[in-house]
């Protein structure tokens, strides 16, 4: 049977968040139902609901998710009612990328995802007064008291762990994680530098902390920040407001060498461009933050003849029936300080999360059930 619960609906591009009565319908094959205890806001959250991406609205948003199961759908083996989850992107299964281990490149991970508004056979997941809303986002939509969520997002995790501590685990955190582990993986030794000390960019010091780099070098503009970045593990920070020139001063701390691995999520390409010329010989940057769509980047081609790359990324290219379950692990033993990103926010004060986010006095807020 259907289930009616509170969601904060956004009704057009630009609105507000708004709190209102909505019905779930009944979990489909392959389909859970979770009752949410805490759901962390992101800024594609917001990119969204300012009208940016064309997701149908109004609509449901939220893809930080994290809660409890109440029922499943026919065919759901992996969870149970009772069991604490992680809820994280969803993806077709089927594919090549996805039987390759790679769901994040899903070769149906938009529809499924970011801009569809439905299940992939084209039904609605959630209704208002008859009418169908926006949802499936990330196939779960968890922003609201009980979310419908694809079997295929969901992680079952260690009940022992706080949900509002691991809720950021599901988009952010494993981004900016992913980007250091899987695709710089940094050897005895390597320069990391992170561009931008946002959820993502902590997230990615965080990382390098726990891996044989010997030099973690973080940049943004907000002194702040860069205080929080060394205390998680940067060796070295850059006020990108108070040098003359952002490649320079990297390169003055590397001895003139350049950086193995960069990860850059200001989505800036001015700040993009910097990095790459930053680079080592067989350097590679990863592209994290999404500028506006259409946005280009000019290279010097002569300067990436010495081997440099330049790598996009989703979601940290993890499986994540794998890496979530570390990443909670981490979490339980200290090595992972998400805490030190996460300001807390009743549902109901989910204005107020966005204004902060917005405004730069929250880092990750998580809103809490």
């Amino acid at each position: 049977m259907s289930t009616t619960t509170r969601a904060a609906v956004v009704e057009s591009g630009g609105a507000p968040f708004t709190l209102s009565e909505v019905v779930l319908d009944r979990p489909g094959p392959g389909e859970a139902l979770v009752r949410m205890v805490a759901a962390g806001l992101c800024h594609t959250d917001l990119g969204v609901a300012s009208g940016g991406l064309p997701f149908p609205l109004p609509g449901v948003l939220g893809h930080e998710g994290a809660g409890v199961v109440e029922a499943v759908g026919p065919g759901v083996t992996s969870v149970a009612p009772g069991d604490h989850v992680v809820l994280s992107f969803t993806s077709c299964g089927a594919c090549p990328n996805c039987r390759d281990g790679h769901p994040a490149y899903c070769a149906t991970w938009l529809p499924l995802n970011l801009l569809g508004g439905r299940r992939a056979d084209g039904t609605s997941t959630i209704s208002r007064d008859g009418e169908d809303l926006g949802g499936h986002f990330f196939g779960q939509s968890s922003f609201a008291e009980r979310a419908l969520v694809d079997e295929r997002g969901l992680v079952k995790v260690d009940p022992d762990v706080p949900l509002d501590s691991i809720a950021p685990l599901g988009c952010g955190v494993q981004t900016g994680v992913g980007a250091v582990w899987n695709v710089l993986e940094p050897r005895a030794g390597s320069t990391i530098v992170v561009l931008g000390a946002g959820a993502v960019g902590l997230s990615a010091v965080m990382a390098a902390a726990l891996t044989p780099a010997t030099t973690v070098i973080a940049v943004d503009k907000v002194a702040e920040r860069l205080e929080l970045a060394k205390e998680l593990g940067a060796t070295h920070t850059v006020n990108g407001g108070e040098v003359a020139d952002l490649t320079e001063a990297i390169m003055e701390i590397t001895g003139g060498r350049g950086a193995d691995g960069i990860v850059e999520t200001t989505g800036s390409v001015f700040v993009l461009r910097k990095g790459v010329d930053a680079l080592a010989a067989r350097g590679t940057l990863v592209i994290v933050g999404a500028p506006p769509f259409g946005a280009e980047v000019s290279l010097d081609v002569n300067g990436m003849l010495g081997g440099k790359r330049v790598v996009g990324l989703t979601l940290g290219d993890n499986e994540i029936q794998t890496a979530i379950p570390v990443l909670v692990q981490l979490v339980k033993e200290g090595k992972l300080p998400l805490d030190r990103l996460i300001s807390r926010y009743a549902f109901e004060d989910i204005g107020q999360a966005v204004a902060d986010m917005s405004g730069g006095k929250a880092i990750k807020p998580v809103l809490t059930f």
